[in-house]
């Protein structure tokens, strides 16, 4: 989680703190007040937990402000634009997702992007796409409209081949062996990857095992015409857009970028993976 905004958090808790302080209420009298776990109150307040809409709306009547809860639900967007839980965004499927990546990805001219376990969604097959989607699903409990999502997902890749677009793409080597579906569906994937490699739009880079590396290949991101930062967690997307913040990833993409290899050598290494599947 970021820095940003776990000081948000703590900020929106300290504003919540005060409004109880003003009631007279210590934590578990407030707490008995709205029906809660004395531990909610604490974690709210000490930025432990981040609040849904419904508790603040409920903090504010309970603390007899009601003339709050605009204020508090502004708080609380920031906090939500910065912040995307996965079973949040992938409430209605799929499909609404991908196709926001479609709309971002149409509009981007250049695109810096890192993974470190898993092919590129803008570069995937459809059965690898299959094969990743039914297990977000699986691991998440939402919807599984995978067949919209895999069509949705393949749409993004036409900003592959229109002029004015440009992927600076780079894999660690450990991403080509993260097996994610059948070994004929894998195989056919890193035929694919290695396809890329010269395509006008396309510079594709892999970091091989062994490389020295001044940095850990922490987890993916994207960067989006040097304005904005996406950057996945197991449970989230974090969405950065402040100066210093950009500037902080993609200063770790051009040290990624040093320990990389590209054109024949990068091919190379995808073969090497793909090997593994050849099948009798």
């Amino acid at each position: 989680m970021s820095t940003d905004y776990q000081q948000a958090r703590e900020a929106l808790g300290a504003r919540l703190r005060e409004l109880r302080t003003e009631t007279g209420l210590n934590g578990k009298e407030f707490a008995e007040r709205l029906s809660w776990q004395r531990s909610k109150v604490s974690r709210l307040e000490n930025g432990k937990q981040t609040a849904t809409e419904a508790d603040v709306v409920a903090w504010a009547h309970g603390a007899g402000q009601p003339n709050v809860v605009d204020e508090l639900k502004r708080s609380l967007r920031g906090l939500e634009t910065a912040y995307r839980s996965w079973k949040r965004q992938l409430a209605a499927g799929h499909r609404a997702v991908q196709e926001g990546h479609v709309v971002q990805e149409a509009q981007a001219e250049t695109i810096h992007l890192f993974e470190s376990g898993i092919i590129p969604g803008v570069f995937q097959t459809p059965e690898y796409a299959r094969g990743v989607l039914t297990d977000v699903s699986t691991r998440l409990g939402t919807p599984r409209d995978i067949e919209e999502g895999v069509r949705a997902r393949m749409k993004r890749q036409e900003a592959l081949y229109e002029p004015g677009h440009h992927f600076h793409a780079l894999i660690w080597e450990g991403a080509l062996h993260v097996v994610r579906c059948a070994p004929e569906a894998m195989a056919a994937q890193l035929d694919r990857l290695g396809s890329l490699i010269g395509l006008d739009t396309v510079t594709l880079g892999v970091v091989p095992f062994g490389a020295r590396t001044p940095f850990s290949p922490k987890h993916g991101f994207w960067i989006i015409d040097e304005r904005l930062v996406i950057a996945d967690t197991w449970n989230a997307e974090l969405w950065l857009d402040a100066a210093d913040d950009v500037a902080f990833y993609r200063k770790v993409w051009d040290l990624m970028r040093e320990s990389a290899v590209f054109d024949h050598q990068a091919h190379r290494l995808i073969v090497r993976a793909r090997a593994q599947f050849n099948l009798a």
